[in-house]
């Protein structure tokens, strides 16, 4: 099984929340934000509003993890007043928009504070296990969160060299965060861009995690742009009351799932942190990278799986090629219990157009086909 434990990870993995904000002369033109990809750039809409000119990169039902930077991403990216990433190792192809794009405005790490799950590739046991703290975690996630105090974990993170981090963005040179990142994982040139090593990048399925994104991102923005500072925190709030509502649906929703129906086989390994919070344990015969191919005997090993414990449903991804999983649903007799969102949002007329309705939609989808 892959083993998912929870790492406070090191300085090359945590980056500051924002480095050398410029304060804009002009307030009440609207600051130009970019995104790194949909997910993340619903979230910025929803603080930003009116008061920023938004432009994704990789925009709704596309995968990230194939992307490459088009001359017109590392024009928006020159041009741009803020730049706003996940991090932990997500977008690793930055780095070399950030050499072509010569950017000079306010980083933006929208994970930062937030305590990433290790990530143990595929070992001698073939597939991805969560079983072993799941349950307990979900218990004390929720007792931790009513006395979160953000301001104190984002003190206890600035210990990690953030202080050196926030010197070398001062410089911008934003490369230099990037190749740090890849020396750490000693990646190949061919997947520099798309291995993410021993880190789970996909923060964003929690949804207390989902929180912090939306305080990073209103600090950056505030800080860029005082003059509307009073609107983003406004705005924010607003956001991260309809964030508690949804976490509290998701649950309802989750809980409906039996003890012995809560084995989820998706196409690829992004929803570990749903699995974490929720008590349950995600499969999938692909990675963290929908580049990763898995083996023969990864897949004969989860159809085993599958077969042994009567996983009755399987669940395609909206970003992933869906041939595999029909495959393994037609060899093991299990139905596709419907489409997941998983690294991308739908477009605004589907299931999945921002990402609380792509949390509601994943957490109803899985309790139509697995819940008694």
């Amino acid at each position: 099984m892959l083993h998912r434990r929870l790492l406070l990870s090191t300085a090359t993995a945590m980056a500051a929340a924002f480095i050398a904000v410029p304060t804009l002369a002009q307030a009440d033109e609207p600051i130009k934000v970019v995104a790194t990809f949909s997910i993340l750039g619903d979230m910025v809409k929803q603080i930003g509003d009116d008061k920023i000119e938004l432009i994704p990169l990789v925009g709704p039902d596309g995968d990230a993890h194939v992307y490459q930077p088009t001359p017109q991403a590392a024009k928006a990216v020159s041009e741009a007043d803020v730049l706003i990433l996940n991090g932990l190792e997500f977008e690793g192809w930055l780095e070399r928009l950030n050499e072509a794009a010569s950017f000079d405005g306010a980083l933006v790490v929208a994970t930062s504070g937030i305590d990433p799950l290790a990530f143990d590739d595929h070992d001698e046991e073939g597939h991805d296990d969560h079983s072993e703290h799941s349950e307990a975690k979900h218990d004390d996630d929720h007792a931790e969160h009513d006395d979160h105090d953000h301001g104190e974990e984002h003190a206890e993170h600035k210990e990690h060299d953030h202080g050196d981090e926030h010197a070398e963005h001062d410089d911008h040179d934003h490369g230099e965060e990037h190749a740090e990142h890849k020396d750490h994982d000693d990646h190949g040139d061919e997947h520099a861009g798309h291995d993410h090593g021993a880190i789970d990048p996909n923060a964003w399925q929690s949804i207390d995690n989902a929180k912090l994104y939306v305080e990073n991102i209103t600090a950056g923005l505030a800080k860029a742009d005082p003059s509307n500072a009073s609107t983003f925190y406004t705005n924010s709030a607003t956001y991260l009351a309809e964030l508690e509502a949804l976490e509290a649906e998701v649950s309802a929703l989750v809980d409906t799932l039996p003890a012995e129906k809560r084995t989820v086989v998706t196409s690829h390994d992004a929803f570990g942190y749903f699995a974490d919070d929720y008590g349950l344990r995600f499969e999938a015969p692909q990675g963290l990278s929908t580049e990763s191919e898995p083996s023969a005997a990864d897949v004969a090993e989860l159809i085993t799986q599958i077969r042994e414990e009567g996983v009755s449903a399987v669940f395609v991804e909206s970003i992933t090629d869906n041939r595999l999983l029909e495959q393994i649903a037609r060899e093991t007799g299990a139905t596709i219990g419907g489409t997941l969102y998983s690294d991308a949002l739908s477009d605004e007329d589907g299931p999945a157009g921002t990402y609380i309705d792509m949390m509601r939609h994943n957490a109803i989808t899985l309790s139509s086909a697995l819940g008694s």
